[in-house]
């Protein structure tokens, strides 16, 4: 069975030789999968694919051999499923590898802009330490408001319940389980943005959460509260953060994802856009850059998944759903 890895590591693929040993031929390449390079893939039974490849149509119609997608990751919104399923394609997905890690990168930006952290930094690199930042402010008795209640923002609920934090929560099924939590309750959306004095988002891409945050939830937010958002950049509306920061509304956002990556990482594809939608994704990458240059604002590049543990993880259940579909019974699918 030929397996092709894409946006991979040599640890990882020597992993995998090892792993899943002569039955498997694999070929790698560190570049993520897109239209320009599948083709050179075009007889992959398996495609392994993690954060920055293309699955649509047009990538998809140039493996006429492929079987399984081994997704690298719990998200598969860039996969057409409606194409795997028409085909016969499987998609498998590693549904939990980082409910720990991206709730730690969670508090770590919240705490990076709590403290003002990196302009100290920048400030001693620079030998100036005399340097005195703006107040920054205590975790302890504030109120984290909690967008998503799975195993990422669960794990943050116990983070924060550590710092002495007090947790407000919503999520479209609440879980019977945490409504028995210490400190804790569900409430309506509006309800936990206008109580938070943080509010951190743990909720996947779907076309229910696109825009989830906007003009009208920052405008219920209190003045000068937090936004965090690991989850994905497309379930706040950028240009109602921008403003809400411009008008001193929010106080800060510290962000691991944006909505046009894929163009951040690579701006010449901007140009190969169809001229009717130009000006539109042309919009969404300069406000993309305003962000990253916002004084109130701390950006990391969708590194919340990035521990030894969790890529560990990762390739682990990676390794078993390719063994589990070439055994006929295919584990972790969504399509």
């Amino acid at each position: 069975m030929k397996i092709s890895f894409f946006a991979a590591a040599d640890s990882e693929v020597a992993a995998a030789a090892a792993t899943l040993g002569p039955a498997f031929t694999i070929r790698s390449t560190t570049l993520p999968l897109d239209a320009r390079i599948a083709g050179d893939y075009a007889d992959s039974e398996v495609v392994s694919t993690f954060v920055g490849c293309e699955l649509g149509k047009a990538v998809l119609v140039q493996f006429p051999r492929l079987r399984l997608i081994a997704v690298r990751a719990t998200g598969y919104d860039n996969v057409d499923l409606d194409y795997c399923r028409a085909h016969g394609i499987v998609v498998s997905t590693v549904p939990a590898y980082g409910d720990a890690t991206v709730a730690e990168h969670a508090f770590a930006l919240l705490l990076a802009l709590s403290r003002h952290l990196v302009a100290c930094v920048e400030a001693t690199r620079r030998g100036e330490f005399g340097f005195v930042p703006a107040r920054g402010f205590e975790l302890r008795d504030k109120m984290l408001g909690v967008v998503g209640t799975g195993r990422i923002g669960r794990r943050a609920i116990e983070m924060a319940h550590g710092f002495g934090m007090r947790v407000i929560a919503f999520d479209a099924v609440p879980s019977p389980e945490l409504k028995e939590t210490p400190s804790f309750r569900y409430a309506s959306l509006p309800e936990v943005l206008a109580a938070a004095d943080i509010v951190t988002l743990h909720v996947p891409a779907t076309p229910e959460t696109t825009g989830l945050i906007g003009d009208r939830e920052f405008g219920l937010m209190k003045p000068g509260a937090v936004l965090i958002n690991t989850a994905r950049g497309q379930v706040v509306d950028t240009p109602a953060l921008i403003r809400a920061l411009s008008s001193g509304r929010l106080g800060g956002a510290g962000l691991d994802v944006l909505p046009r990556e894929p163009l951040l990482r690579q701006e010449d594809a901007l140009f190969k856009a169809k001229t009717a939608e130009a000006a539109t994704v042309l919009g969404d990458i300069v406000a993309d850059h305003a962000l990253t240059s916002h004084p109130n604002v701390l950006v990391t590049p969708h590194n919340a998944y990035n521990t030894v543990e969790a890529f560990r993880r990762i390739m682990d259940t990676t390794l078993d759903n390719i063994r589990a579909f070439a055994s006929g019974t295919p584990a972790n699918r969504v399509a």
